[in-house]
């Protein structure tokens, strides 16, 4: 089992950042890839960026540029920069991990940008 706990959502004004983190405990040993999913209201959940173990990443092509991915695999987090805000990336984000046996989500922090 992987226990996921995220920080670092709120509330912004458009062109600003904000700076996500979810720490993983438990079954840390297994982890391979991480990242992050997204849901806004009344949309599917989205893929945002992930990044796996060797450090190669991925990001949806609305926040290519914007968005950074990263991982400290000593504290067994990835972190999820991001920069220039608009208001369409307001949602609810979630981490995501997966292992050789399951993928793990958080609980979900809340972005909300503000025009």
């Amino acid at each position: 089992q992987v226990q996921l706990v995220e920080s670092g959502g709120g509330l912004v004004q458009a062109g600003g950042s904000l700076r996500l983190s979810c720490a993983a405990s438990g079954s840390i040993f297994s982890i391979n890839a991480m990242g992050w999913y997204r849901q806004a209201p009344g949309k599917q959940r989205e893929l945002v960026a992930t990044i796996t173990t060797g450090v190669a990443v991925k990001y949806a092509n609305s926040v290519k540029g914007r968005f950074t991915i990263s991982r400290d695999n000593a504290k067994n987090t990835v972190y999820l920069q991001m920069n220039s805000l608009k208001p369409e990336d307001t949602a609810v984000y979630y981490c995501w991990v997966t292992t050789s046996l399951a993928q793990y989500w958080g609980q979900g922090t809340q972005v909300t940008v503000s025009a």
